[in-house]
């Protein structure tokens, strides 16, 4: 217990935990009252040493396995919330300070995305049972960062937002030919399709394009929107607009050339892409363990100056950029607090392992957007200077038009 004392000792520089060990011995940390207070149980000896070498990961194997518990009214939230805002101080550790810059090292080999390798590792998260998503999405199925005009607004609310906002950047035209890659469940191919395109959505998961064919179906304009189950580099073709949404975060850090040099392919001279990634605010880093063993292995959360360098390589123009900051956190607070809510159900379906392991997830990824450097931006890419309009005006007029719903 000495080596994870002393590790905790330096990490603990706000808020307050106290930890009571596999033998019963309660040690504290940090200062008391302060803005979050943790009380947490080891029931194995072992962690003792186990969670001084590798924290992030084995706290949550640990959480999963049920031997480490919380008490007086704590919960896994809380111990992640210390976390996000204590991190700096845990990565200035010698021992987990190279750590870091081993997982650096291994970095481009966590993320070897080849064509099969990337369709086998999209698969183990987004071939779960879809009533799982059902527990926890908004009713029309999208899977990323909505758009808060408030932070009081309700997901369904944030979520047209976003999409409005989206098709408003993309200065579509009724015949356009696009290309999404990354469909999801079908719920940006629709809107699309609504504003007159003629889509073609690439997705590698057979599961949601079940789904999203029979949604689309349902909204008529099933004669507008083909799915096509292929890794992104295997398409072809040409196209006025190449959308991609959540995608860019799964092709790891060895590929974003890759990535950008496709969609330059399937754009024609005239056309633009938009593309909605998460992104880090700091220096290229890493995925952390936990994520990428259980979560979405082979995913990277790209730092602004590897995808602005990977265009820079490619010769495409960013015509546009905009950072969304805390939307992403106030959509994820929201998927939390609705999988809270019916997590019976989720029960159900699985087992009350992969209920923790979704909480720490869940958990995880709203703070790192709340205390840690995780944002969104949106890019509009383009081979020619001239093929986005020159004024911004266009897609916020284009907005107030879809808000106030008029042509």
């Amino acid at each position: 217990m000495l080596l994870l004392a002393n590790l905790l000792k330096g990490f603990v520089q706000r808020g307050r935990l106290k930890l009571i060990d596999a033998g019963g011995k309660t040690h504290e940390f940090g200062d008391e009252g302060g803005e979050v207070n943790v009380v947490l149980r080891l029931h194995d000896r072992a962690l003792h040493r186990r969670l001084f070498f590798n924290p992030e990961l084995v706290a949550a194997e640990a959480y999963m396995d049920g031997t480490l518990t919380f008490e007086e009214g704590s919960g896994v939230y809380d111990l992640l919330y210390l976390f996000s805002i204590n991190r700096p101080a845990l990565g200035a550790h010698p021992v987990q300070g190279l750590q870091r810059r081993l997982w650096r090292a291994a970095r481009r080999r966590h993320q070897a995305n080849d064509v099969d390798r990337a369709k086998s590792q999209a698969r183990h998260h987004y071939d779960l049972s879809t009533d799982l998503y059902r527990l926890f999405l908004d009713e029309d199925f999208h899977y990323s960062c909505a758009f808060f005009r408030s932070p009081e607004d309700s997901l369904e609310t944030a979520q047209a937002a976003k999409v409005t906002r989206a098709i408003s950047k993309l200065e579509l035209e009724p015949g356009m030919r696009v290309c999404e890659i990354g469909g999801g469940w079908g719920a940006f191919a629709i809107a699309l399709a609504q504003a007159g395109a003629d889509v073609t959505s690439i997705n590698v998961s057979p599961e949601q394009i079940r789904i999203a064919e029979q949604r689309v179906a349902e909204a008529g304009v099933g004669d507008r929107v083909r799915f096509v189950q292929k890794d992104y580099r295997e398409v072809e073709g040409s196209f006025d607009r190449v959308v991609s949404v959540g995608m860019m975060e799964h092709v790891g850090i060895g590929h974003i050339d890759e990535y950008f040099g496709k969609i330059r392919s399937l754009l024609t001279p005239e056309g633009f892409a938009f593309v909605h990634s998460i992104g880090r605010m700091t220096q290229p880093g890493t995925t952390g363990p936990f994520i990428r063993k259980y979560i979405f292995p082979g995913g990277y959360v790209p730092a602004l100056s590897e995808v602005f360098a990977a265009a820079e390589r490619q010769g495409i123009w960013v015509a546009d950029m905009e950072v969304l900051r805390l939307h992403y956190y106030y959509t994820i607070r929201h998927w939390r607090q609705r999988f809270a809510a019916r997590r019976d159900e989720a029960a159900a379906l699985y087992d009350e392992r992969f209920c923790r392991m979704w909480e720490f997830y869940l958990a995880a990824v709203e703070l790192g957007f709340l205390n840690g450097s995780n944002m969104v931006f949106q890019l509009l890419l383009s081979t020619q200077r001239d093929a986005v309009p020159i004024d911004r005006a266009y897609m916020f007029e284009a907005e107030q038009r879809a808000r106030a719903g008029t042509n």
